[in-house]
């Protein structure tokens, strides 16, 4: 648990602040039972009303190569995630700023997503930055409320304002609609010290998370020294040869479920995770969670592949060449192969894991107006350079202790999501209050 959590206390919101005689051993804290009111101090008000300013932001003309590849973060709402924003993909000029309704958005803002899938996510500025028109910037009246507050509060109200959305084609919100969400404030010290208790875990969380991206970094450069000079059409060392993807791993294929038959999908722990890209481009070299379930009966009725733990999987269709590895058995759609390892086989979900890391899919796939594919035969047949066995013992030895590490350390932020998550709610209602703040 993190350092601020251990310091601090929780108190029972109809408790005194003095009164903290029965503390739980569990992240010393104690709640109150559910109560439809909230604390005396607290009071009810709108994002509007304690919005220094609250405005979306604006596109330049892609015509115009000249206001793009400047100096100015430009935030779209593929990079809100419930996150902290530090920089973007994309830059503006001043000329594309001054030519389009785009804003600069002060640092410490909070980001609220309006169009689409990403409807309802939020991010936190770290920066000072600019967004395009989907984009909701709320900026806060520093002598009302604290940011970091708000943000917290609207993450952990993401499917209630998701909820909001409306739109016959694509899910919207709008400014005006989050200027009008009722809001629930604690004095401004005790936003201050909720704020920073729920930041405490998310430092954590992000200092796992830079660790991780620094053993992801460390493995592939022992990857690439040991196997990078090598192309299948090179002359290899002896013993070493090149197979096929199908005959070294037992390769399946997921399967989806009609949609229209709702009763075997679940978004709760029912049967077996089931994975999509986007549960893959959510997680990092393991994968611990899933957006849905299926059901047992689904899984027999359809014949649906169990995938293994520990088994390297691939995107191979809209998007191509994301890669995870299981933590548990799993099931996936038909966009997603499955490299389940041989009993025989020499070959490690490891190797295969950082091999096809540093493959080009895109020199693979076939381009088209819908989408860029590489099918299963295509995935099966895919030529790979395979070590001797001796060599392939020496990489696993220096290899795993690195993906064990990983593996632990996402372990660790599972489980301070977790907290953090099951915490938040009844910091944001009253049922748990910090204890011993600074007026």
């Amino acid at each position: 648990m993190t350092d601020k959590l251990q310091k601090s206390n929780f108190v029972n919101s109809t408790s005194s602040p003095t009164q903290n005689n029965n503390v739980s051993p569990l992240n010393n804290f104690v709640e109150s039972a559910p109560s439809p009111t909230y604390p005396q101090d607290w009071q009810e008000t709108t994002l509007g009303e304690v919005a220094a300013k609250i405005f979306s932001g604006g596109t330049p003309s892609t015509q115009r190569d000249d206001f793009y590849g400047g100096k100015i973060p430009w935030v779209r709402t593929q990079e809100i995630n419930f996150n902290y924003i530090k920089d973007t993909e994309i830059k503006i000029s001043e000329l594309g700023l001054k030519n389009s309704s785009a804003r600069y958005v002060p640092k410490d803002s909070v980001i609220i997503a309006m169009y689409g899938n990403s409807a309802g996510r939020v991010a936190f500025l770290q920066i000072e930055a600019t967004t395009n028109q989907a984009c909701c910037n709320f900026v806060p009246k520093i002598n009302l409320t604290n940011s970091k507050f708000i943000y917290f509060n609207l993450l952990s109200r993401y499917k209630e304002i998701a909820g909001m959305a409306n739109g016959a084609a694509q899910q919207n919100l709008s400014v005006g609609v989050l200027k009008e969400l009722k809001i629930l404030l604690p004095p401004l010290p005790e936003q201050k010290a909720i704020a920073s208790v729920l930041s405490s875990f998310d430092d954590k969380i992000e200092l796992l998370r830079e660790q991780n991206k620094t053993l992801e970094e460390m493995g592939q450069t022992i990857f690439k020294e040991w196997f990078g000079k090598y192309g299948v059409d090179d002359e290899l060392p002896e013993g070493w040869r090149v197979g096929k993807l199908g005959e070294e791993f037992d390769i399946t294929i997921g399967r989806t479920p009609p949609r229209a038959e709702s009763q075997w999908f679940s978004d709760t722990p029912i049967g077996k995770k089931w994975i999509s890209i986007k549960d893959i481009g959510n997680s990092g070299t393991y994968i611990f969670d899933t957006s849905e379930y299926l059901t047992d009966e689904a899984i027999e009725k359809f014949n649906i592949p169990v995938i293994p733990e520990n088994t390297t999987i691939l995107s191979f269709k809209m998007t191509v060449g994301k890669l995870t590895i299981t933590t548990e058995e799993m099931l996936s759609n038909e966009a997603i192969a499955h490299l389940k390892l041989k009993d025989n086989s020499i070959l490690s979900s490891e190797f295969i894991y950082s091999y096809l890391q540093n493959l080009d899919f895109n020199a693979l796939g076939s381009t088209s107006s819908i989408v860029t594919a590489i099918n299963s035969t295509m995935i099966k047949n895919l030529e790979v350079i395979i070590p001797d066995p001796k060599t392939l013992k020496q990489f696993d030895e220096a290899i795993q202790p690195i993906f064990s590490k990983i593996r632990d350390n996402s372990e660790q932020i599972q489980s301070l999501v977790r907290s953090r998550d099951e915490l938040l709610p009844k910091l944001m209602s009253g049922q748990v209050r910090v204890d011993g703040f600074e007026d």
